[in-house]
């Protein structure tokens, strides 16, 4: 069951994928600068240790101001951001990272994506400057966004330094088993963005029935089961409830039959949909 105050819940007990906190706060759409830097401040100081951007939500700014009006340490912020699909030429990857960092207001990102490989990204070109970056200190780690597994294998293959993560729309609508098979292989970490299906999981009734059980919201089942199988999430929330409804999530605990039962939900409904998505 989850706990009654998520200030009871310290950053410690969100569990790491290889220096990764399992639990982050999404910022797609949280595009009111205020707010945005509201959001991430509230979530760094109730336990919150992995922030994620990107230069197409147009708010690196923002989650900037968030890090650094919070009363918590910047090198203990895990901080992603990635590269629009416009930008994946080498110069112009090497000129909007830095663009992006002095945006966010500090010296490095502890995780740099490609965001989608479409348009102007070239396997050699892009993943180049991006070993560029990481030879350079700027970026700690490097990552792919929406990435199936031939792309994975390719940029596996190409990148000279190691691909830490694959960000991919998951949840219990879309459980993506042959990219989480392809990412196990490359011993590479699994980011679920969109994990609650945009609310989705709020009118699924298996989910609504486990949710009961443990007297907790939906949110926080679908939550827990990707933690419990290996995905870090990466939810959006923008006020302080539903921060702190997320972060309960950490010491909800589902058992074996909770986790078959989700595993066994017959539907598939995929939210993020752009016509140059690679499985389009």
């Amino acid at each position: 069951m989850a706990a009654d105050n998520a200030d009871q819940i310290a950053p410690e007990t969100c569990p790491t994928a290889a220096g990764m906190p399992m639990l982050g706060l999404g910022t797609w759409q949280n595009d009111s600068p205020e707010e945005c830097a509201e959001s991430v401040r509230t979530a760094l100081e109730m336990g919150y240790r992995h922030i994620d951007t990107a230069q197409a939500y147009d708010n690196e700014e923002a989650v900037g101001e968030g890090i650094a009006t919070a009363d918590v340490d910047r090198e203990d912020v895990f901080l992603a951001t990635k590269v629009w699909l416009s930008n994946l030429a080498s110069d112009d990857v090497l000129e909007t990272a830095r663009e992006s960092i002095d945006r966010l207001g500090v010296d490095y990102v502890d995780l740099l994506y490609v965001h989608w490989p479409a348009r102007t990204y070239d396997p050699a070109e892009t993943l180049d400057a991006f070993s560029e970056l990481y030879e350079e200190g700027l970026i700690e780690n490097v990552g792919v966004s929406n990435f199936l597994p031939e792309q994975l294998d390719e940029a596996v293959e190409r990148c000279d330094a190691p691909i830490h993560a694959n960000q991919v729309e998951l949840h219990p609508l879309l459980p993506q088993a042959d990219i989480r098979d392809a990412c196990a292989e490359h011993d590479i970490e699994v980011v679920a963005y969109s994990p609650i299906a945009r609310g989705d999981v709020f009118d699924q009734p298996e989910i609504q029935e486990i949710a009961d059980k443990h007297d907790v919201s939906e949110a926080q089942v679908s939550l827990a089961w990707l933690r419990e199988t290996g995905v870090t999430a990466i939810p959006k929330a923008t006020g302080e409830e539903h921060i702190r409804d997320n972060w309960e999530s950490l010491v909800l605990e589902l058992d074996q039959e909770d986790i078959e039962t989700i595993d066994a939900i017959d539907e598939t409904d995929r939210k993020v949909d752009p016509d140059f998505g690679p499985w389009n």
